[in-house]
C-alpha cells in the first residue's frame, strides 16, 4: 500500500461518523466520531483517509466525504470565515461551526480579526447550551453530549446549576462575547454580546445576596452603554425587556437595605420606563414570553417606588419593626390595639411593602404585599375570625417560588370575599388570571382570564389598583 506523503488535518462533518480499523466499510468500528472532531490526515485510499484521533489516541480510517479538509493558511482565512457564518445560524450544527471558528482564528492573521468570527461563535455556543438545558429526546440528549465535549476541546467552557423545577440549566461562559465588546463591532453584535452577557435564567441561585447585587449592577451598567439609536425595533425591543428585569431585581436589592428606599424607587422607576418603551407592533412572536416574564418581573417589585405613609391612628393597619438579624416583623394594630399591644405578629425575612397595605371598610380584614424573592411577591391576608386574628398567604401559584407575583384587586361587600390578580410561570407557561377569593380559605370561588369576564370583578375592583398594575397591558 501507497500512502500519499501528506500531514494535514480535517473536521468530521458529519454526527455518527465511524473510525474504521481498515478502508472500507465493513471494517471493525474502532470509534464514533462527531461533528467538530479534528483529525490530523496521514494518507489516502480507495475513497478512505487514514487519519490519526489525538483526542482518542486511536488511528482509523473514516470515508472522504464525511470530513473536510483543512489549511492554515492566510489564504483560506476568508473561506473559513464564508462557511463559519453560514454553519452560525443552522441549528444542530453548533459543534461543526464552533470547529470551523477556531480554524479561522488560527489562520487568520491577527490583524484582521474583529468581532464577526467571536459573536458567530458565542451565538452558537449559546444556543448549544440552550439545546441542552431543554427537553430532548434519549437519542438526542447523547447527540448533544457528545457536541458539548466536542466544543469542550476547543476551550469553549460552560456554567450548571440546578433549576427550580430540577432540570440543570447549562449556560456558555460568555468569553466570546466579551471579547466583541473589545474589539471593532456592528451595533448589532455588540446587542447580540449584552444580552448574552446578562441573561435572567443563567444566574445561579445560589449566589450570595452581596455577589448577586453586583452582579445585578454589572448588568444594568452594561445595558446602559448599549445605544438604541443604531438598532433595529426587535433588537431595541429585547435591550428594553432585558433593562426591565434587571432594573425591577435592583429595586428588590435595595428596598433590603435600611437605607435604599430613595434607590429603589428610582430602580423601579428605570424598570417601568423600560417596560413602557417596547413598542410592541415591533415584537416579534418568539419575544411575546420575554415581554411577559419582563413584566412580570416588573410586577413583583413595582411596590417599590411607592412611599410609604404613618398608619391611620384608630383604623387597622401595619407597622413594621426588626425581628432577627434579617427579619422584618409586622405588627397588626386597630383601634385599641397599638405596636405595644398588636392585635398580630408575623416575621418574614422577605420585603415587606408597607405601602401595600389594604385594610376593609369594617375593618375585619387587611391584605399586605410580601416579596420573598426578587421575581416573586406574595399576598398576606390577615381576617378576624371567631374573635381571633389570623393571617394566610396567597401565593402567585400553588408552585415553588419562581417568576410570578399575586396582587389585592379590591374588596367585595360583606366582608366575605376579596379581589387578586395572579400573573405567574407555572411548568415552563404563563398564565395569568384574575379571582374572586374567599377570605376564610384563600380558595379561588371564580376566576376569568379577563376582568370584564367576572362580574363581581368588573363592579369591585380598585381604581388604586387599576392604575398601578402591570397586568393590564395591551
Amino acid at each position: 500500500m501507497i500512502l500519499a506523503a501528506l500531514t494535514a488535518l480535517a473536521i468530521v462533518a458529519q454526527d455518527d461518523t465511524a473510525l474504521r480499523a481498515a478502508p472500507r466499510d465493513s471494517a471493525q468500528q474502532q470509534a464514533q466520531l462527531w461533528q467538530g472532531d479534528t483529525l490530523e490526515v496521514r494518507g489516502e485510499r480507495l475513497g478512505f483517509l487514514q487519519v490519526w484521533d489525538h483526542q482518542r489516541e486511536r488511528g482509523g480510517w473514516v470515508r472522504a466525504p464525511q470530513v473536510r479538509s483543512l489549511e492554515f493558511d492566510e489564504d483560506q482565512a476568508p473561506e473559513l470565515l464564508a462557511v463559519l457564518s453560514f454553519l452560525r445560524d443552522a441549528p444542530g450544527q453548533e459543534a461543526l461551526g464552533i470547529a470551523y471558528a477556531a480554524a479561522y482564528l488560527r489562520a487568520a492573521p491577527a490583524a484582521d480579526i474583529d468581532a464577526e468570527p467571536f459573536d458567530a461563535l458565542g451565538s452558537m455556543a449559546e444556543r448549544l447550551a440552550r439545546r441542552a438545558s431543554g427537553k430532548q429526546l434519549k437519542a438526542d440528549e447523547a447527540r448533544t453530549a457528545a457536541h458539548l465535549d466536542v466544543t469542550r476541546r476547543y476551550g469553549v467552557a460552560w456554567t450548571q446549576f440546578e433549576r427550580e423545577d430540577g432540570r440543570i440549566q447549562l449556560c456558555y461562559d460568555g468569553d466570546a462575547f466579551r471579547r466583541v465588546l473589545t474589539l471593532p463591532a456592528a451595533p448589532a453584535q455588540r446587542a447580540r454580546a449584552v444580552l448574552a452577557l446578562t441573561r435572567h435564567d443563567c444566574i445561579d441561585p445560589a449566589t450570595a445576596p452581596l455577589a448577586r447585587v453586583q452582579l445585578d449592577q454589572w448588568r444594568a451598567d452594561l445595558l446602559d452603554r448599549v445605544d438604541l439609536a443604531e438598532l433595529d425595533g426587535p433588537t431595541k425591543n429585547r435591550v428594553r425587556l432585558r433593562r426591565a428585569g434587571v432594573w425591577s431585581a435592583l429595586a428588590y436589592a435595595h428596598a433590603r437595605r435600611a437605607d435604599g428606599a430613595n434607590t429603589a424607587a428610582a430602580a423601579e422607576v428605570r424598570a417601568l420606563e423600560a417596560l413602557a418603551g417596547v413598542d410592541r407592533t415591533q415584537l416579534p412572536e418568539e419575544d411575546q414570553r420575554a415581554y411577559t416574564e419582563a413584566a412580570v418581573r416588573v410586577g413583583a417589585s413595582r411596590w417599590a417606588m411607592e412611599p410609604a405613609s404613618p398608619p391611620a391612628a384608630g383604623k387597622l393597619a401595619i407597622t413594621t419593626v426588626a425581628g432577627q438579624p434579617g427579619e422584618t416583623c409586622v405588627l397588626l394594630t386597630g383601634p385599641k390595639n397599638d405596636a405595644q399591644n398588636p392585635l398580630l405578629r408575623r416575621c418574614t425575612y422577605g420585603r415587606v411593602w408597607n405601602a401595600s397595605a389594604r385594610a376593609d371598610a369594617g375593618g375585619k380584614a387587611l391584605a399586605l404585599a410580601v416579596q420573598p424573592l426578587d421575581t416573586w411577591l406574595e399576598l398576606w391576608v390577615f381576617t378576624q375570625q371567631d374573635g381571633a386574628w389570623n393571617v394566610q398567604v396567597l401565593p402567585p401559584a400553588a408552585t415553588e417560588p419562581g417568576v410570578g407575583y399575586v396582587e389585592f384587586a379590591g374588596w367585595v361587600p360583606g366582608g366575605k370575599q376579596m379581589l387578586a390578580a395572579r400573573e405567574a410561570r407555572v411548568d415552563g407557561r404563563w398564565t395569568r388570571s384574575y379571582e374572586l377569593v374567599s377570605l376564610a380559605t384563600l380558595a379561588t370561588e371564580r376566576s376569568a382570564a379577563e376582568p370584564a369576564h367576572l362580574s363581581s370583578f368588573y363592579r369591585w375592583q380598585s381604581a388604586d389598583w387599576k392604575q398601578r398594575t402591570v397586568s393590564l397591558r395591551h
